[in-house]
Parts: C-alpha cells; structure tokens; sequence
C-alpha cells in the first residue's frame, strides 16, 4: 500500500510540476521509485520460491531419511543374524576341531598299542614254533631211529631232545615212566622188547606237537590278520581326522574374519542410522518452524 502511495504521490508531483517546468527531476524520481518497487517484487518471488524449496525439502528429506533409517534398521537386523549364525559355527567348529584332535590321538594311541602287542606277539610266536619245530624234528629223528633199529641213538642231540621231552611234555604216568625206564637203558637195543610201544608214544608226542604247532601257526595268522585290519582303520580313522582338522582349521579362520568383518559392519551401519535420525529429528523441528 506504501508503494502504491508512493508511486500515486509521485505521479501527481510528475504533473504538477510538469506545468511548472521541472519535468526531468521527478521523472527520475519516479524512475526510481519504478525500480524499488520491480526489484521489491522480484525478492518477494525469490524468497517465496526459496520458501517452498525449503519446504520440498523438508517433505522429501524427511522421506529419504526415513528410508535411509529403515534401511539400515534392516541392515542390522540381517547382519545380527548373520553373526548370531557365524559365532555358532565358530563354536560348534572350535568343539568339532577338539574332537577331532582328540579322536586322532586316540587313535594313534590304539595303533601304536597294537603294534606292541603284535611286535610281543610276533617275538613270542618266533621263539614258541621254532621250539616247537626243534622238537618235532627231534621226534622224527627218534623215530627213524627207532624204526631202523639204530644203534646209538641216545648219544645224539635228538636223544637229549627226547629226555627233556619227557620232562617237559603232559604225559601220562604210564608212558613217562616207560620213556624214562627207555633212556635209563643208555642204548635203543637194550630195550628192544619195548620198542614197538616207545615208538607209539613218541609218535603221538610228535602227532601232539605237530598240532601244537599248527594251531599256534593259525593263531599267529589270525593276530597278523586282525592286525592288518585294525591298523588300516586306525590309519584311515587318523587321516580322516587330520583332513578334518585342517579343513576345519581353516573354516575357522574365515568365519573369526567374517565375524570381524560383521560387528564392523553392524557398527558403522549403527552409528549412521543414529547420525541419520538426529538429523531427521533437527529437520522435523526445523520445518515444524
């Protein structure tokens, strides 16, 4: 209203004082003042054009910090998740990797406990059949002499073979006490009347060590088999586990990474989200103004 007053007043002035002459003067008065009044306009379209800028803003602001904030709200919510599951399976791996360690020693622990025995085994079985084939070379021996009818047999290693047969052997009263009666002779013909039953026994003292022999040879076969099995368990039980630990090993090393990698992740996506709705907190109260 002050412009169109002002303007008016000059327009009057303009002619009344164009009847006196002065015409230039308040022209440029009125010049002026045309100028105020375009460039007071023009502000007022600046300001009012800022104005709803700045309420656009507000408006548009406000939804993309929105959607920043549930965004990273999301973010975290998956990325707990996320580590809830790795710091599990870090866990379960550390137990699976004791297990395994322990599953391994146990098993190279059984292994080398079987090697012993089988080694003791082994040493026994070494000693026992060659006695055992001593013994029932010896028989034989006395047979064949005894058999051919022999002179002298007693003198020779086979005959001290035989006395301590005698004395080492479960025999009976009845034939022990004839083998002895028989060595006592210090000769194989001096006891010719007897020979044909001496031969007897020691036939079925030989028939006994030869079966001896055979069953402790089986046994031995079997232990060796048994062996050869339970050492390729054994091995493949420890390669097993020793694969096992070093893939483990290694998965474990990536998910203590990936749990790292997380709680960084899960705190930086925190501190902006609170850095994102302080902000839209400081615009709600600013627009609201």
């Amino acid at each position: 209203m002050l412009r169109l007053t002002l303007t008016a007043g000059a327009a009057a002035l303009v002619a009344s004082e164009s009847a006196g002459g002065m015409a230039n003067p308040i022209r440029r008065v009125v010049s002026l003042l045309q100028q105020m009044q375009e460039k007071v306009t023009l502000e007022g379209k600046r300001e009012s054009e800022l104005f709803e800028r700045y309420m656009c803003y507000c408006t548009t602001g406000a939804k993309d910090l929105s959607a920043s904030v549930s965004a990273a709200d999301a973010k975290i919510t998956q990325a707990s998740s996320e580590l809830e599951a790795a710091e599990a399976m870090k866990s379960q791996l550390e137990q699976d990797l004791a297990e395994h360690k322990s599953d391994r020693e146990d098993a190279k622990e059984a292994l080398a406990k079987a090697t012993a025995i089988r080694e003791k085994e082994a040493a026994q079985y070494a000693k026992d059949s060659s006695e055992h084939k001593t013994n029932v070379a010896a028989l034989g021996k006395a047979i064949d002499a005894l058999e051919k009818g022999m002179t002298g047999f007693l003198q020779t290693s086979a005959g001290a073979k035989l006395r301590q047969l005698t004395i080492d052997m479960d025999l009976s009263a009845a034939d022990r006490d004839m083998l002895s009666a028989f060595l006592s002779t210090g000769s194989s013909q001096g006891y010719a009347p007897a020979s044909g039953q001496i031969t007897g026994i020691l036939k079925q003292m030989k028939d006994t060590m030869e079966k001896d022999l055979a069953e402790m040879t089986s046994t031995e076969e079997a232990a060796i088999k048994d062996f050869q099995e339970l050492s390729a368990a054994k091995t493949k039980e420890i390669e097993a586990n020793g694969a096992a630990i070093e893939s483990k090993t290694e998965r474990l090393g990536k998910t203590g990474l990936d749990i790292v990698a997380l709680k960084e992740d899960i705190d930086d996506t925190s501190k902006a989200m609170a850095d994102d709705k302080q902000f839209l907190a400081d615009l709600d109260k600013n627009c609201a103004t």
